[in-house]
């Protein structure tokens, strides 16, 4: 129980996005007039992992960094709720008494206009103002937020990645770029042969974008205070040597030894497709362009959107 009142938003909030941060921002506000804490539920695993597993999607961001992110967009605090069978046979009452005002304390809860909950998803909205009207906890509905004409969601964010590779969509939907972690491990060492080593990402089961070539910002995170560098980014199956799929991050300017680190990758821009080229001075003289590219497209980029990586 927590020892605190607070204002709860409850949710997966996956990837953190603009829907999400209009929660937050909204129980903030209560909460910072009354003295009370912001709150942030979570579920883990996905909750469609659990019902469905066949129609889990793959997700935005793991629930450590999630967390990150959520505290950094203004939550005091982030409760993550094992969510198994048993969990999900809770009835909508025994959810508000046992999450709601057992464990959050809530004296507020803020959510969006589709938020079902307990079993089957049988409770809603109209349910929760009854418990608040009974329980003294008020309900605030906050509408979705809009970008270009269609509601912010994970759904649609992980859709223009995948599909389209639009970091760039996806960066303004998050207010941040998206990112992936990865730890650097030896490869077949074809990018130092071409005069541009790389640094292959054995990386967490989360979306990437579409295959292709980026420019991204990265950052070795066993280093505090470790700094920003530009590199550019292929993510595919190398189809010039048929070397099976990869993440390989060329830093632009760099000269180290990465080999057992673990780096995170920021996606700015896309480039380009995958291309199978005829011979290795074709891809070479692409690769130097990219890198151009690459760099032209940082140099532009809205520093705000990188700030957590």
């Amino acid at each position: 129980m927590r020892r605190t009142h607070s204002v709860v938003t409850p949710g997966n909030h996956d990837g953190v996005h603009l829907g999400h941060r209009a929660l937050i921002d909204a129980a903030k506000r209560t909460a910072d007039a009354r003295g009370w804490q912001t709150l942030a539920m979570c579920f883990e695993p996905h909750p469609t992992a659990v019902l469905a597993p066949q129609r889990a999607p793959v997700l935005l961001t793991d629930m450590r960094r999630r967390v990150e992110i959520l505290r950094g967009a203004g939550c005091d605090d982030v409760v993550v709720l094992p969510f198994d069978s048993e969990f999900s046979k809770m009835t909508p009452d025994q959810f508000v008494e046992r999450v709601l005002l057992d464990t959050c304390r809530a004296k507020g809860v803020v959510v969006g206009p589709d938020f079902h909950f307990g079993h089957k998803r049988s409770g809603n909205i109209g349910t929760l103002r009854d418990w608040g009207n009974r329980e003294g906890f008020t309900v605030q509905l906050v509408q979705p937020v809009m970008f270009e004409g269609q509601a912010v969601s994970s759904t649609r964010i992980r859709r223009v990645l995948a599909e389209d590779g639009n970091v760039g969509d996806a960066a303004r939907m998050m207010t941040r770029v998206h990112e992936t972690t990865g730890l650097v491990t030896r490869g077949d060492q074809r990018g130092r042969q071409l005069g541009f080593p790389t640094a292959n990402l054995a990386v967490e089961p989360l979306q990437l974008p579409k295959d292709g070539v980026y420019a991204v910002v990265a950052r070795v995170l066993d280093e505090p205070g470790a700094a920003l560098q530009h590199g550019v980014a292929n993510l595919g199956y190398r189809p010039t040597f048929e070397a099976g799929h990869s993440i390989e991050v060329h830093l632009l300017g760099f000269e180290g030894d990465l080999y057992g680190r673990r780096m995170r990758v920021g996606f700015v821009a896309r480039i380009r497709g995958e291309t199978k080229f005829d011979g290795l001075d074709a891809l070479r003289r692409q690769i130097d362009r990219d890198c151009d590219e690459a760099e032209n497209a940082l140099q532009q980029m809205d520093s705000e959107l990188v700030r957590w990586i």
